[in-house]
């Protein structure tokens, strides 16, 4: 027997589906609005950045990007040197970081018995939340006497004679330089890369891995051919994002890189990044100097944002390549 639907009923859902739809445009202009916030803060942030080093710009027009002469005296600006430091102690950073998150990520998710993974898990979290200073500070008195008097001459004697590598490899052992700074950048970001790979690894179905070591698959084939590809476009998201990190870290490494704007390529000897010379010179620099330092602001913000913009392409082409879209 079908129920009588009576005329009072039609009015009440009548007003109550106005009343959703209502709701669903102000959530949905909501966000919107919180993301046109999120973009205009981003381009305004750079916009300010660049109006502020405007002065600069126009009087050292592109020899402001490729010149390492940096004189504020004579008001000479060439920002090669703190660019080329930047770049290079992401690098080394990230050549360490890189093998050793996904061997601390592998061995969290597939061999360390479970009474290990919560202490271990906790521990990199607790890395992830130490203050850069603090590593600044460990990485000035510990870890520069261990380089100063160990690996330093080491790495002058055996690898600084050899004909095409060797000038990275040269130079007094001071324990300061490029090679201390991308260390201490590469322990800063293993907590967020580790972090990141181990989440991704608990989403490889059991199935799959529990299938290959019934085919005799070992645990290093399991890692490369089975848990790497599933999880390859969000470990080189996470791998990213810790070299956006390195590349911005101003306190970590302005302790121990020297802070040096004399052009080196030794990663023995002292030389700058784009935000320690920031960090160091702004609140003293006259406003010739410190619009130099915020147009160096704006090539930092610039070398982050294409390092982001590759990521996206790559994991946009990795995602086509799968068949995602």
């Amino acid at each position: 027997m079908s129920a009588v639907v009576t005329p009072a009923v039609l009015p009440t859902a009548a007003l109550r589906d106005a009343a959703d739809a209502r709701h669903d445009a102000g959530f949905r202009w909501l966000l919107t609005a919180t993301a046109v916030f999120v973009l205009v803060t981003l381009a305004g942030a750079a916009l300010s950045m660049l109006w502020g080093g405007r002065s600069v710009l126009a009087h050292m027009g592109l020899d402001f990007f490729i010149t390492s002469d940096w004189n504020p005296v004579e008001d000479r600006y060439g920002a090669l040197v703190p660019i080329y430091g930047t770049l290079v102690t992401a690098v080394i950073a990230m050549l360490i970081a890189v093998p050793v998150s996904f061997g601390i990520a592998f061995f969290l998710t597939e061999i360390a018995p479970r009474w290990l993974r919560a202490p271990v898990g906790a521990a990199i979290e607790l890395l992830a939340g130490i203050p850069s200073i603090i590593y600044g500070m460990w990485g000035f008195f510990v870890l520069m006497p261990v380089m100063r008097e160990n690996l330093f001459p080491w790495l002058d004697a055996h690898l600084g004679p050899l004909p095409v590598i060797g000038a990275l490899f040269r130079g007094p052992p001071i324990g300061i330089g490029m090679l201390t700074a991308g260390l201490v950048l590469s322990i800063m970001v293993i907590p967020f890369i580790a972090a990141t790979m181990r989440e991704v690894f608990k989403t490889v179905p059991a199935r799959l891995k529990e299938s290959a070591y019934a085919l005799g698959a070992t645990r290093w084939e399991v890692s490369r051919d089975i848990v790497l590809p599933y999880t390859r476009s969000a470990v080189i998201g996470g791998i990213f994002l810790g070299l956006g990190r390195a590349l911005g870290e101003t306190m970590a490494v302005t302790f121990v890189i020297g802070n040096s704007v004399a052009f080196t390529a030794s990663l023995l000897e002292p030389s700058t990044t784009i935000a320690a010379l920031i960090a160091n010179d702004f609140g003293e620099a006259t406003e010739t100097y410190r619009a130099a330092l915020l147009l160096l602001g704006f090539v930092l913000f610039l070398v982050t944002f294409v390092v982001l913009a590759l990521a996206r392409l790559m994991l946009r082409n990795l995602s086509r390549r799968e068949g995602n879209a």
